[in-house]
């Protein structure tokens, strides 16, 4: 038996936070005691217990990634599913979905067999999504229904937009059927001069075209209206601009399976980043306006965007090293996310803690049928314990890749313990 015992619980289900103990037993939560009796009645019935003293601690359900990429296969050097769970482990996430713009890409069952079968070594819960099309092309769909049937959380072609409407329109159609997600890179190529860098300030600072928030406006409107007549779980990737999050929020009054996701990135910086930090604040789709920023955290807060997702995109140091037009886009995200969410989101009054939560697990969890996101008995004991008002300073990561804009800054939010199936996965180095 495992015992949680004086910490303040992060309910985000019932949207409130309260003092107690858990009880976990044979990876369950077994019983919530507020009443501080949990060691005394482990003792009573003589069962062996390991005792953690939350004390200060934060504990709420484990954190859930929808939107993440750990290069395995063919991309080993910046990342594989063993360091990108240990950095998972270390942001105190407990679930995280794969996307599939590996080499071979995820659109055959060998590959995903191969994903999920070293998922299952990492003490945490990998789950992936599939290509929508074969081999990212935006030619042929995927065989989807097999696919599923061999374990698909969901299908995505994330990294490549998909042009073809009527594709488009049969993928969801599938995915409808399926009660899978299905979720889109929304940016046209064909209005990008320069990708990962907005076609505004920052884009003539380095004197480029850029990327401008039409090309994000174009596929939205596209794919908004598919949504709606086809009712697939339909997830508007790492949103950037306002425009895009108001066509979201009409989007959402008239169909519940419109989803979108939010990076923190996105809800903390502008295109100044991308001046002053060059490649490493180059991503897709780029940083934007202080009005988008806000834009973004307006949608987090009336629930039009439903999910904070990483975009954990790592990249070798010799890969961001190249000019601004030539570098990759991305950026890694796993184990500054929480902190972002509090001191951007929490400490500046946006969201409340179970808000957040909710956000970063609990509604990613029900999207995509996922364990955890929530404590209560019989629930899953997948939780991340915080200590929301220590601070750290971002200088090693236990990611292989380092492309972070937000190297050396001091974030509060301390990750002090991540369990997943009432097993610690993830224990800072005092509490050893």
């Amino acid at each position: 038996m495992l015992i949680i015992k004086n910490g303040t619980i992060i309910d985000p289900v019932q949207k409130k936070m309260y003092r107690g103990d858990l009880e976990i037993e044979d990876g369950i939560i077994c019983n919530i005691r507020t009443g501080g009796e949990a060691e005394a009645a482990a003792k009573v019935t003589g069962k062996d217990e390991k005792i953690i003293d939350a004390t200060g601690l934060l504990i709420g359900p484990g954190l859930i990634d929808t939107h993440v990429h750990f290069r395995d296969p063919g991309f080993a050097h910046k990342e594989d599913i063993n360091t990108g769970a240990d950095a998972a482990k270390k942001g105190g996430y407990t679930g995280i979905v794969l996307m599939a713009n590996t080499n071979p890409a995820v659109d055959n069952e060998e590959t995903l067999r191969y994903v999920l079968e070293k998922g299952k070594k990492t003490g945490i819960r990998i789950e992936s999504c599939v290509n929508v099309t074969q081999k990212m092309q935006g030619k042929e769909l995927t065989d989807m229904e097999r696919l599923a049937s061999a374990g698909a959380a969901g299908f995505t072609d994330d990294g490549i937009p998909l042009l073809e409407e009527g594709l488009v329109k049969e993928a969801m159609e599938r995915a409808f059927k399926l009660d899978k997600p299905i979720s889109f890179h929304e940016e046209n190529p064909e209005r990008i001069q320069n990708n990962g860098v907005n076609a505004g300030k920052a884009a003539a600072y380095f004197g480029i075209g850029g990327s401008p928030r039409e090309a994000e406006i174009d596929l939205v409107e596209r794919d908004l209206p598919l949504a709606l007549l086809t009712g697939a779980q339909t997830v508007i990737q790492h949103i950037s601009s306002k425009e895009a999050v108001e066509l979201v929020r009409k989007a959402k009054k008239q169909g519940s399976n419109i989803h979108a996701e939010a990076t923190p990135h996105h809800f903390t910086l502008t295109e100044d980043a991308v001046i002053e930090k060059g490649t490493l604040a180059k991503m897709n789709p780029p940083l934007r306006e202080e009005a988008d920023r806000l834009a973004v955290i307006e949608g987090l807060k009336d629930g039009t965007i439903d999910l904070i997702a990483t975009d954990h995109a790592p990249h070798s140091r010799e890969e961001k090293d190249k000019p601004i037009t030539q570098a990759p886009s991305g950026i890694i995200g796993l184990e500054t996310a929480l902190s972002l969410g509090i001191r951007e989101l929490v400490l500046k009054g946006h969201l409340s803690y179970p808000e957040l939560f909710d956000r970063m697990s609990t509604a990613p969890a029900k999207l995509y049928h996922l364990c955890g996101g929530a404590i209560a008995e019989k629930e899953v004991a997948d939780l991340v314990l915080f200590a929301p008002d220590e601070v750290w300073k971002v200088e090693e990561f236990a990611s292989k890749s380092s492309n972070s804009p937000f190297m050396g800054e001091e974030m509060p939010g301390v990750v002090h313990y991540t369990i997943c199936g009432g097993k610690i996965v993830y224990q800072k180095q005092e509490e050893q």
